[in-house]
């Protein structure tokens, strides 16, 4: 397979080097400094991998618009309004956007939307998300797609954090909060607190690696399929 990659961080490297181990052929690759390059390319490969920054989306969308080559996203970070602008790339090719490639977390997805059901009207939610010191944007992506799972219709509130006279925690309150130090490739915990008893889910990633297998996974079932956003949950479970 021919993959067109968008970043050069240390997400980017990883793919690189983990798809050309697995017999894969990078044919471009784009980073900040030349970025401005991707205008004057062709279509040149099956896939887009874009592991890169919400500030490239608007070369990144120019790019697919003009030329139908599918996307594979795992940038996080993006507005509403990007977010938008991404799903409506759909109308050019295949497109699939998640926060978190790895398996466990889809199936953690899975679980929280079955349990939050039945918990969620006498239960307190509280999402932990730790990452690494050089992460730029909080809370993570995969604190958002947990959020969203255990609050699908966005009865919640999310409170990010607390401090000082804030007084008891409400019923509608969702509690989300972000740590960063080291080098934690990522470690996400919900906790639901009932009366009298916890229950508690964690997802320790122990390096990117698992991110990058996914994404790579997605990029050989992503081509050939028809224009339209995807989504990873129902690629994963046959939906």
């Amino acid at each position: 397979m021919k993959l067109l990659l968008i970043g050069r961080g240390k997400m980017g490297q990883l793919i690189r080097t983990t798809a050309q181990s697995e017999g894969d052929e990078i044919v471009a690759e784009f980073g900040r400094s030349d970025l401005e390059k991707l205008a004057e390319l062709g279509k040149v490969a099956d896939a887009v991998v874009d592991f890169s920054r919400p500030e490239t989306l608007p070369a990144v969308c120019a790019y697919v618009r003009r030329t139908g080559t599918p996307l594979i996203s795992g940038t996080t970070g993006y507005t509403p309004a990007q977010m938008s602008e991404l799903e409506r790339l759909g109308a050019f090719a295949p497109v699939l956007w998640s926060a978190n490639y790895s398996l466990g977390i889809a199936v953690l997805y899975r679980a929280l939307t079955m349990v939050s059901k039945v918990l969620k009207p006498d239960f307190d939610i509280e999402i932990t998300e730790i990452h690494h010191r050089q992460k730029a944007d909080a809370p993570s992506g995969t604190a958002k797609l947990l959020a969203e799972a255990v609050d699908p219709n966005h009865a919640l509130t999310p409170l990010y954090g607390r401090e000082g006279s804030c007084g008891k925690r409400s019923a509608g309150e969702l509690g989300i909060h972000a740590l960063r130090g080291g080098t934690v490739a990522g470690t996400h915990t919900v906790q639901f607190f009932g009366p009298d008893e916890e229950l508690e889910f964690t997802h320790r990633a122990a390096s990117r690696q698992i991110f990058v297998n996914g994404a790579l996974h997605m990029a050989h079932l992503l081509p050939g399929k028809p224009n339209g956003v995807y989504d990873l949950q129902k690629i994963l479970f046959g939906e």
